[in-house]
């Protein structure tokens, strides 16, 4: 499906659905739209995704098939200077993603242009209407689980969830990705957005999604949320912790990180302390343990990046890479019981 991909002043690095769309999804991008870096191309800013030429409104975009939404503000709000660009979309007879807490299908002139050129609109952040509490039963289904946990959003956990589950493939494992947000719900063209979903029922939406894939596979890797002590959105990532009930966990952090992002008043945990915090966390329900550490050293040089990771694995006695800048082979040979 040939795709244009919104990200209006926000490219690359504050963009994490176009990125992630650009890097895993199953998409021909043929264009990326940011006024601000109109003319230049996605290569230009980030090189190990597919590239694309930037442009500065849906009217410039070459034949596609869909717009993507490919940002997710705090909050989830719809910036009211996009509308134009949904509105060409639409009426040049793309379909819509979004994964915004705005539904496009809930504004009145977006649902009446849509049914007018016969296109979808795909909030892909509204959950299913048929989900209940969690059984509490994870951890008695016959796979393996692993979560990819956080010290703050935004720090890689979609990003190593997908090159962990691409590692233990490669080495003949039957690995499959549970994706509790819209950019891995866009990726692998399902799942929950855990975060949607009515507070009683987040851990019961967690169990539900691996539930339907434990008998086709060995091991699962569930896409975390938030982090634990974040001031927002610490609600979902607990009720993520409780629902997968996971065997082993993998953190996830950001070089050279310190404070919340978006909460700078608020100092992040040392990885120490946010290891010792998830697991005893977890333990009551199911006991879980650290496998290992996934960091994000886009910001360093490849000798401070390898010198980070090496002191994490010296620190936490578990071990530590950059799957993006390097693999996550390393990680996949420690998943297992």
């Amino acid at each position: 499906m040939r795709v244009a991909v919104l990200a209006h002043e926000l490219f690359p690095h504050r963009a994490k659905t176009a990125l992630g769309v650009l890097r895993y999804g199953d998409f021909e991008v043929v264009a990326v739209l940011d006024r601000k870096l109109a003319g230049d191309r996605v290569n230009d800013h980030i090189t190990d995704v597919q590239d694309a030429p930037i442009v500065a409104s849906m009217t410039d975009v070459p034949q596609a098939d869909a717009l993507i939404i490919g940002v997710a503000p705090i909050g989830g709000g719809f910036d009211p200077s996009w509308r134009d660009d949904v509105r060409t979309a639409i009426e040049a007879g793309c379909d819509v993603y979004a994964g915004l807490h705005y539904f496009l299908g809930e504004d009145e002139e977006f649902v009446e242009l849509a049914d007018e050129h016969e296109v979808e609109l795909r909030d892909v952040r509204r959950p299913p209407e048929d989900l209940t509490v969690s059984e509490g039963i994870a951890r008695d289904l016959d796979v393996h689980i692993v979560l990819t946990v956080g010290t703050d959003c935004s720090v890689g956990k979609m990003t190593v969830t997908m090159e962990l589950v691409e590692s233990l493939q490669a080495v003949g494992i039957e690995a499959a990705a549970i994706p509790t947000g819209q950019t891995g719900i866009l990726i692998e063209g399902w799942g929950i957005a855990v975060d949607r979903v009515i507070s009683d029922f987040a851990a019961g939406a967690t169990e539900q999604m691996i539930r339907e894939r434990a008998d086709d596979h060995e091991v699962l890797v569930v896409e975390g949320q938030g982090s634990i002590t974040h001031p927002a959105y610490s609600g979902v990532t607990c009720s993520i912790l409780h629902g997968a009930m996971a065997d082993q966990l993998i953190l996830c952090h950001e070089a050279g990180r310190e404070r919340v992002h978006g909460y700078e008043s608020f100092p992040l945990l040392e990885l120490e302390a946010a290891r010792d915090l998830y697991e005893r966390l977890a333990e009551p329900l199911a006991p879980t343990t650290l496998a290992g550490v996934a960091m994000n050293t886009s910001s360093l040089g490849a000798a401070e990046a390898a010198k980070a990771c090496t002191n994490v694995t010296d620190s936490l006695d578990v071990p530590c890479v950059d799957p993006v800048r390097d693999d996550a082979s390393q990680l996949a040979e420690v998943i297992g019981p």
